[in-house]
Order: structure tokens, then C-alpha cells, then sequence
């Protein structure tokens, strides 16, 4: 991979056009000096095949959010072992071995929230509940085992669709409990994450006391705050948003994508923190 050739980067999705990430990825290539380009670029469920087979070699790497973390799957060479546990990938790098172009996907997901959490305080949990089963919920789980947390309720509309979860759980060490997203819920988790899209309404509220005593963290940032924050505000609980674990998970992408390895620092990589979260501060949340 040349670096002075490979510099053309891309968060993929649909939609997109909320997207912070080229705030972020563009604020961390400046911190580094590096003139790497870095775009939103809107693709549709069923349509990423085409845009893969379309890249040239100037293509360095990918971020991918809804829908396409699940679709890429079958076009990936190599994953990172996240990658693999989840069923996830949300940073895709390009590679040239043996003269042929390969994909190594990688799941910045989990380190990203667990940073985000901890930067809110939130360090460890007995018991953590968790909201819908899509592409970022695993995720979330693999985060929660991290916080080491032994169970997980997961409350969803469909629990043959969170199956896979239970499943994840297994391989853990977490004991997952499937609920209906209209049912109760224990209130005596320490933490709640959402991983609902930003504008889902719940059917029934959660419990008062669970909103009063735990910490939300809504993976949504926009718009905001969402239905489920909200509600948590409105009980004056503790409601920590989708950008802190954007801006860390897009910190390990920045390693993937410039050193190839998502454990390896950047150089003076708190200046590069700093930026990036800047970028964030400077174009805040919607309110």
C-alpha cells in the first residue's frame, strides 16, 4: 500500500448525509500532515458490490455504517478477530498481496464505545440492558462483557432476529435474556445502551426507576436528542450520546487505515485526539 498513491478515504451508508466522520477523519489527517481525502458517500442497501468493483487503486480504506456493516461480509478476505465475534465491520482497509487487491475488514465499534463509556464514568457493570438487535448491537454486547457485566437484557421487536445475539453472549461468558421491546424490564441495570436508529419511538416507556438510576448511552447522535434520551432526561437521569464513541472508534480507524493495526498509536496521538474531537465541538449536536 503506497501512501502517496492510496490517499482517497470513505464512510459508506445509507443515509449519510448526517454523518460526522469526515469532520473527524479529515481534522486527524491534518493533525498528521498526511493529504488523504476523506468523503461521505451515500450507498444504498443491495448497491455496495457495484461500488467496490468501481475502486481504483487510489482507495485506501472505508468506514461503513447502516446498512452495509452485515453486507460486506462476503466481499471481506480477512477480518480482525471483533470483526469475526460480531458479524460486524464498520473499517474496511485495502491491500495489495501478491500484485491482487484484498479487503481486511476490522470492528473499531467495541473498542469505541468502551472508550466512550469510560469517559463518562462508566468503567464496569453487574448488569447491563440493551436496546434492538441490529448491526451495531453486537457490538454493544462484546462492549458490555468488556465492562464485565454477566447478563445482558436484550429487548427487541423480533427475537428470532436477536437470536445470533444469545449465541454471541455464549461465546462471552454473558447470559443473554431476549424481552419484547413493549415488555418490562429489570430496573436494576447499570447501564442501558440503545442502539435503535435516533428517531425510534419505544412502545412502552422504560420504567422510571431504571431511567432515574442507570446511565443511558444512545449510540444515535442525529437528530438529538432522540425519543429514548428524551425520556431519560426528562427523569433527570444520566444520557451520554453516539459522539463520544464516534470520535474513538474513528481514532482506532485512523490507525487501521495509516499504520494498518488498530493497536499500533498514532504519532503524538493525543494531538491527533484532541483535533478530531474538536472537529466534534465545533459542529455540535443538533438540539
Amino acid at each position: 500500500m503506497d501512501s502517496l498513491t492510496s490517499n482517497r478515504l470513505a464512510v459508506l451508508g445509507s443515509p449519510i448525509k448526517h454523518s460526522r466522520s469526515p469532520l473527524v477523519h479529515r481534522a486527524a489527517y491534518r493533525q498528521l500532515g498526511l493529504d488523504w481525502s476523506y468523503d461521505a458517500v451515500e450507498v444504498k442497501s443491495g448497491s455496495l458490490a457495484m461500488f467496490l468493483s468501481k475502486m481504483g487503486p487510489e482507495w485506501r480504506g472505508l468506514s461503513l455504517t447502516m446498512p452495509l456493516k452485515h453486507e460486506v461480509l462476503p466481499f471481506i478476505d480477512d477480518s480482525d478477530r471483533v470483526a469475526q465475534l460480531t458479524g460486524s465491520v464498520n473499517t474496511v482497509l485495502l491491500r495489495r498481496v501478491n500484485g491482487r487487491g484484498t479487503l481486511t475488514g476490522y470492528n473499531t465499534d467495541v473498542a469505541g464505545l468502551v472508550r466512550a463509556l469510560a469517559e463518562g464514568g462508566v468503567t464496569q457493570a453487574n448488569h447491563v440492558t440493551l436496546l434492538g438487535a441490529g448491526a451495531t448491537a453486537a457490538s454493544a454486547l462484546m462492549a458490555a462483557a468488556e465492562l464485565g457485566t454477566e447478563s445482558v437484557s436484550v429487548l427487541v421487536r423480533d427475537q428470532e432476529k436477536a437470536q445470533p445475539l444469545v449465541e454471541l453472549g455464549r461465546l462471552l461468558g454473558v447470559v443473554v435474556d431476549l424481552q419484547d421491546l413493549s415488555g418490562a424490564t429489570r430496573v436494576d441495570s447499570d447501564v442501558v445502551i440503545s442502539a435503535l436508529p435516533g428517531g425510534t419511538v419505544l412502545p412502552v416507556p422504560l420504567p422510571l426507576e431504571l431511567r432515574e438510576r442507570a446511565v443511558l448511552f444512545d449510540v444515535a447522535y442525529s437528530p438529538w436528542p432522540s425519543a429514548v434520551a428524551s425520556s431519560w432526561q426528562a427523569a433527570g437521569g444520566t444520557v451520554l450520546n453516539g459522539l463520544g464513541m464516534l470520535l474513538h472508534q474513528a481514532l482506532i480507524q485512523v490507525r487501521v487505515f495509516v499504520t494498518a493495526d488498530p493497536f499500533e498509536p498514532l504519532p503524538d496521538e493525543s494531538a491527533v485526539l484532541a483535533a478530531m474531537r474538536g472537529a466534534l465541538t465545533r459542529d455540535p449536536v443538533e438540539r
